[in-house]
């Protein structure tokens, strides 16, 4: 019996492959401090544009009920929608999607690539003072309505950045916190709703956090960004740092951390150019960190193929 779904697979195969083509193109174009100055912001939202490999600048936001944009001001207004816990609430996945389609709109309105948005840390305490952007205390449920928004998001060509990765929970000094977790909660709990999301929904983008989880900073966390994000889960898009969270520019990326946010000042650029000729990283380090972001800018469609 003939698969009804061949089709598209085989579409979607011929576009990726494509998609990798032009990656591997665009990076075969670029120098060493070209490399190092697209892993960093060029200012607080935005990356820089490359034109001589048709790299157009790529824009973040925030948006936990909306999409902000790069301009604070009355007359760029945005559309505000439920709190995420007041969406999770609606126990629906496909509100979420729906949620998310409407965000895409906004975002292209905007002009705005990448959204920093779902956030999915977990209810683990009623001290977290930013709970009203995550979605509940459970890690089923969150991933559940996680998967319905990244997909209604990326369905409109915008990427999403799941965070914050990982155990980024509460808030009291949560910027410089060392979280001692079990093994077993940390993938039962903490885990689970990025790991559902990574296999449900694919995401672009995933953002590491302040904190560190039982010894390193998360954005120098090589176990659990390189062997568990990418390696056991198969995580393929490119992981930006929280704003200001990057501290060491050989650290963040063996850790694997792609962008370094915000900029112009950030451990990645001139000091990351620097890191490679002085031999502490190699150009190879920065090659993989550099095709994340290129794939990026090929699905949100600012890379000219």
């Amino acid at each position: 019996m003939a698969d009804p779904q061949a089709p598209a697979r085989t579409a979607h195969e011929a576009g990726a492959a494509a998609r990798e083509a032009a990656v591997e193109r665009a990076l075969a174009g670029l120098g060493l401090d070209a490399k190092a100055r697209l892993l960093a912001g060029q200012d607080m939202w935005t990356l820089p544009a490359l034109p001589e490999i048709g790299l157009a600048s790529l824009v973040m936001s925030d948006g936990p009920i909306g999409v902000r944009g790069v301009r604070w001001t009355a007359d760029d207004p945005s559309v505000a929608l439920p709190s995420p816990t007041a969406l999770a609430a609606s126990w629906d996945p496909d509100l979420a999607r729906r949620a998310g389609v409407l965000l895409a709109q906004e975002a292209r309105r905007k002009g705005v690539h990448v959204l920093l948005a779902p956030t999915v840390n977990l209810h683990r305490s009623p001290l977290g003072g930013r709970h009203f952007e995550a979605y509940s205390e459970d890690p089923y449920l969150t991933g559940r309505i996680g998967t319905g928004y990244v997909t209604g998001v990326q369905s409109g060509g915008v990427a999403t950045t799941v965070k914050h990765f990982v155990a980024n929970d509460a808030e009291t000094d949560r910027f410089t916190v060392n979280n001692l977790v079990s093994e077993r909660a940390l993938h039962e709990l903490y885990l689970a709703p990025f790991e559902a999301i990574v296999a449900g929904a694919r995401p672009w983008g995933v953002m590491t956090a302040y904190n560190s989880v039982n010894g390193p900073t998360m954005t120098e966390h090589r176990h659990l960004v390189q062997e568990v994000l990418r390696g056991a889960w198969g995580f393929d898009g490119f992981n930006v740092s929280d704003w200001m969270a990057a501290r060491s520019t050989t650290g963040a990326l063996r850790g694997g951390l792609d962008v370094a946010m915000p900029g112009p000042g950030t451990v990645y650029g001139e000091a990351l150019a620097r890191a490679v000729r002085a031999g502490e990283v190699t150009e190879a380090e920065v090659d993989a960190a550099v095709r994340n972001v290129l794939r990026l800018a090929a699905r949100v469609g600012v890379l000219d193929g």
